[in-house]
């Protein structure tokens, strides 16, 4: 095997330790351990101090379980069992859009509107389905924690765990989509009947609403008309929440970790990410590769299938047919493991070698399922051992 390439360790405990990072983003493709190692930095950090919620934007329930909760919400709920003898804490959530999109009426517009608003029909889909919703929520709820976190104490890290697929970095379009979406001219063309210098072309108008009231069906056009109306005046303050929260994951208090696994798609799409960050200029910290498998024994793959030959059919010099057995077993299984280190190892120095700046930790592949405080802690253990 060629020689591993040389590169820089993330210093995940001197990253957990620096005060001046409030939050902390891992992503990456799907499948790739993002809420293990979201856990489990989380934990780590909260062991040695800090005060952390940790927000899932994934709606599996692997977080909770890990965590020891039975279910996670749009609530932060204390996590039992953590160690703050330092005087840590940990908090864990999950998002929910339609509640944070609920909230968000609820507190930024009157009474009468906010109940308009929640009971209209187009709002109702749009809050629970709409393509992009999710990543508007998501820019939303870190905005309300950071908030949060600094007007009150509560929290001084904020650890995300987002979506498992490239839709993991929308959110960070979130703005320019919502800009797009409030400053279209459909938008304004649902609005024309009631305002603005549409009132100027009212038959043009016409014609163009009657067709979309043939194709979408006049109550719903209805539906849309009534909620755009009433969610109008709240539009600004949403693009500008949206806009400071991506400010935000660009400033120095921020941190990314792309996440990944020793196959060839799972390192393609962090390639993509790790490509998007820097687009960006959003500050990546490093990457985790997680899954690695490894051997204690220094046997390649090429010379444990040759002793199997070389073993043959026979019996063995003991005469044991069991004991030649196993032995021919042992081998042949520790030639397909070796043959899986060794496709990673060259799988990982390619990566490695393509993005040399980039520190890296390698955690190796468990016996068992992560699903408890223990087993997270010994993943951030193996995080951070590589400084």
């Amino acid at each position: 095997m060629t020689r591993t390439p040389e590169v820089a360790r993330p210093n995940v405990d001197g990253l957990l330790a620096d005060t001046s990072i409030q939050i902390l983003i891992c992503c990456g493709s799907g499948g790739v351990g993002k809420t293990t190692t979201s856990a489990a930095l989380a934990l780590r950090a909260a062991e040695q101090g800090r005060k952390v919620v940790v927000l899932t934007i994934d709606p599996a329930k692997r977080l909770a379980q890990s965590l020891g909760l039975n279910e996670l919400d749009n609530v932060p709920r204390a996590v039992v069992g953590v160690d703050s003898a330092v005087g840590g804490s940990l908090d864990a959530m999950m998002l929910d859009m339609k509640r944070t999109f609920d909230d968000v009426v609820v507190a930024h517009a009157s009474d009468a509107k906010a109940e308009q608003i929640l009971n209209n029909r187009f709002y109702q889909a749009l809050s629970t389905s709409f393509s992009g919703t999710q990543e508007y929520m998501a820019m939303e709820k870190l905005g309300q924690l950071h908030t949060e976190a600094r007007t009150s104490g509560r929290w001084d890290l904020i650890v995300v765990d987002t979506p498992p697929s490239r839709s993991a970095l929308d959110f960070l379009d979130a703005p320019e989509h919502l800009s797009d979406l409030l400053d279209g001219k459909m938008l304004r063309l649902l609005l024309a009947p009631a305002k603005g210098p549409f009132k100027l072309m009212s038959v043009g108008v016409n014609v163009v609403m009657s067709a979309m009231s043939k194709i979408l069906g006049a109550q719903v056009l209805k539906d849309v008309q009534t909620f755009v109306a009433a969610f109008d005046t709240l539009f600004g303050g949403f693009r500008q929440r949206a806009e400071a929260t991506l400010r935000n994951l660009s400033s120095p208090h921020t941190r990314f970790v792309v996440v990944a696994t020793p196959t060839r798609d799972a390192l393609r799409e962090a390639s993509y990410f790790i490509d998007r960050l820097r687009e960006e200029r959003m500050p990546l910290r490093g990457v985790a590769i997680n899954r690695v498998h490894r051997s204690e024994l220094d046997l390649s793959a090429a010379r444990a299938t040759a002793m199997v030959e070389e073993l043959g059919e026979g019996v063995g010099p003991e005469g044991n047919p069991d004991q030649f057995r196993l032995e021919r077993l042992a081998l042949d299984c520790h030639a397909r493991r070796m043959l899986t280190v060794e496709r990673e190892r060259e799988l990982i120095d390619k990566f490695k070698l393509t993005n040399p700046e980039i520190p890296m930790a390698e955690v190796t592949a468990q016996s068992q399922d992560v699903n408890d405080l223990e087993s997270l802690r010994t993943i951030g253990a193996l995080l951070a051992e590589q400084e």
